[in-house]
Protein backbone atom coordinates (compact mmCIF):
# COMPACT_ATOMS: atom_id res chain seq x y z
CA UNK A 1 0.00 0.00 0.00
CA UNK A 2 1.01 3.52 -1.08
CA UNK A 3 1.48 6.41 1.19
CA UNK A 4 -1.32 9.19 0.96
CA UNK A 5 0.11 12.30 -0.70
CA UNK A 6 -1.24 15.45 0.97
CA UNK A 7 0.86 17.71 -0.55
CA UNK A 8 2.64 18.35 2.35
CA UNK A 9 6.32 17.66 2.76
CA UNK A 10 6.85 14.87 5.27
CA UNK A 11 9.79 14.51 7.46
CA UNK A 12 11.31 11.36 8.63
CA UNK A 13 12.87 10.95 12.37
CA UNK A 14 13.96 8.13 14.04
CA UNK A 15 13.04 7.97 17.65
CA UNK A 16 15.72 5.63 19.98
CA UNK A 17 14.19 4.81 23.30
CA UNK A 18 16.64 3.20 26.75
CA UNK A 19 15.87 1.95 29.70
CA UNK A 20 12.31 2.33 30.74
CA UNK A 21 11.60 3.78 28.26
CA UNK A 22 12.18 1.15 25.98
CA UNK A 23 10.06 -0.62 28.35
CA UNK A 24 7.12 1.34 28.11
CA UNK A 25 7.58 1.66 24.33
CA UNK A 26 7.73 -2.17 23.60
CA UNK A 27 10.77 -1.39 21.13
CA UNK A 28 13.67 -0.15 20.75
CA UNK A 29 13.90 2.27 17.79
CA UNK A 30 10.70 3.65 15.73
CA UNK A 31 10.10 5.99 12.95
CA UNK A 32 8.26 8.59 12.86
CA UNK A 33 6.95 10.62 10.38
CA UNK A 34 6.10 13.77 10.44
CA UNK A 35 5.34 17.32 8.30
CA UNK A 36 8.05 19.59 7.63
CA UNK A 37 8.51 21.89 10.19
CA UNK A 38 7.31 20.03 12.49
CA UNK A 39 8.82 20.43 16.76
CA UNK A 40 10.07 18.54 19.21
CA UNK A 41 6.91 18.67 21.30
CA UNK A 42 4.66 17.80 17.94
CA UNK A 43 6.95 14.59 17.95
CA UNK A 44 6.63 13.81 21.77
CA UNK A 45 2.86 14.57 20.99
CA UNK A 46 2.79 11.90 18.00
CA UNK A 47 4.66 9.26 20.70
CA UNK A 48 1.87 9.97 22.88
CA UNK A 49 -0.49 9.46 20.59
CA UNK A 50 0.56 5.97 19.45
CA UNK A 51 1.35 4.25 22.76
CA UNK A 52 -0.50 4.22 26.19
CA UNK A 53 -1.16 6.36 29.33
CA UNK A 54 2.07 4.08 31.69
CA UNK A 55 4.06 5.29 28.37
CA UNK A 56 2.89 8.82 28.74
CA UNK A 57 3.57 8.66 32.30
CA UNK A 58 7.30 7.88 31.45
CA UNK A 59 7.58 10.69 28.85
CA UNK A 60 7.23 13.15 31.58
CA UNK A 61 10.06 11.96 33.27
CA UNK A 62 12.33 11.83 30.56
CA UNK A 63 15.39 13.91 28.59
CA UNK A 64 15.52 14.30 25.28
CA UNK A 65 18.61 14.64 23.03
CA UNK A 66 17.85 15.71 18.71
CA UNK A 67 20.67 14.55 16.98
CA UNK A 68 23.09 14.00 19.98
CA UNK A 69 22.01 17.99 21.85
CA UNK A 70 20.26 18.22 24.74
CA UNK A 71 16.62 19.79 24.31
CA UNK A 72 15.96 22.11 26.53
CA UNK A 73 13.47 23.89 24.06
CA UNK A 74 10.68 21.36 22.83
CA UNK A 75 9.87 24.45 20.26
CA UNK A 76 12.90 23.24 18.46
CA UNK A 77 12.42 22.07 14.82
CA UNK A 78 13.10 18.22 13.86
CA UNK A 79 15.20 18.40 10.90
CA UNK A 80 14.33 15.98 8.20
CA UNK A 81 16.52 12.44 9.19
CA UNK A 82 17.02 13.68 12.64
CA UNK A 83 17.89 10.97 15.77
CA UNK A 84 15.76 11.49 18.82
CA UNK A 85 16.99 9.91 22.11
CA UNK A 86 14.51 9.74 24.83
CA UNK A 87 16.12 8.92 27.67
CA UNK A 88 14.56 8.31 31.17
CA UNK A 89 16.38 9.09 34.54
CA UNK A 90 19.39 6.99 35.70
CA UNK A 91 20.47 6.04 38.59
CA UNK A 92 24.31 5.39 39.23
CA UNK A 93 27.20 5.89 41.09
Amino acid sequence: MSPVTTGTTTLTTTVRFYAAARAAAGAETTIVELPEGATVAELLDSLRAAHDAEFARVLLRCSYLLDEVAVRDTSVAVPHGAILDVLPPFAGG
